[in-house]
Order: structure tokens, then sequence, then C-alpha cells
């Protein structure tokens, strides 16, 4: 089996009444972007929509080939280690980390180590992945909107 060609992951944090701010305080660094609920959210077309909940996203630079260990290290080595905090934010929030795999063949994969699941667990954190082939980056598997949060608390 060949590695997957590229990965893209980003740490998400969401929910109704987050606060951006009081998030990058409790894990220390501000986020790569973020919005609260009811903001006004205008996309690269020009399109404009209303935030429907609070999201504070981390993302690791892109690695090409696929290297999630590397991109998980990347995150959670700019954030807290304080598990207090971790449980305070799982607690309040839905958190995962949202992954794009990008092959370029059929049949490429990648092996996520037992230390990284347990850097994610540990930190109450889901791993969330989305799967494009190589026929065009028509996505295989798809979660229903990368904006979207997982459970709605």
């Amino acid at each position: 089996m060949a590695t997957i060609s590229r990965t893209k992951a980003t740490l998400r944090i969401a929910g109704d009444a987050l606060m951006p701010e009081e998030v990058s305080k409790m894990l220390g660094v501000a986020p790569t972007s973020a919005q609260r609920k009811g903001q006004d959210l205008r996309g690269a077309s020009g399109v404009s929509r209303i935030a429907k909940f609070g999201m504070w996203r981390f993302q690791a630079a892109e690695a090409s080939p696929g290297d999630l260990d590397a991109q998980v290290q990347e995150i959670l080595g700019q954030l807290t280690d304080d598990m207090a905090i971790w449980d305070r934010i799982s607690a309040l929030y839905d958190v995962d980390l949202f992954c794009g795999w990008f092959m370029k063949a059929e049949n490429e994969g990648m092996e996520i180590s037992a230390n990284t699941l347990r850097a994610l667990g540990a930190r109450g954190i889901e791993l969330s992945l989305d799967i494009y082939s190589g026929d065009g980056d028509k996505p295989i598997c798809n979660s229903d909107d990368s904006d979207t949060p997982q459970s709605g608390r």
C-alpha cells in the first residue's frame, strides 16, 4: 500500500456559546481562524452568511506525502498540556481533528500511531476524516459540513 499523497489537519472547537478569545486564553495560542455565533461571514466568492455557532480553528501545515502523526504533534505541541483545561473544553464544546486525506491513486493509506491516538483521546478530541480519491479530488467519504459541530452541545 502506497502512503497517502497529501493530508490537511485542523483542530476544531465549536459551540453556541463559544467565545474565541476564551478558547485562545485557555489553550495559550491564537486560532488560525475563528467565528462567533451570529457573526456575518463572507466567503471567498463574496457571498455572506451568518454563523450558526461559534468556532475556533487551529490548522497544521499541509503534509505531502501525508503525515498525520507529524501534523498532530505540530498542533498539540503549540497548545497547553493541562488536561484539566482539555477536560473543560471537551465538556463545553464539540472538539475534533478534521482531516482531509488526498490520494493520487487507488489503495493509498496511512498508519496513525498509538501515541497520536492516545494524545487525541486524552484531550477528548474526535478524529474526523474526509477522504478524496485520485479521481479529481471527488469525495469518497464526506462529513456533513466541515463547519458543522458533531453533537450540538
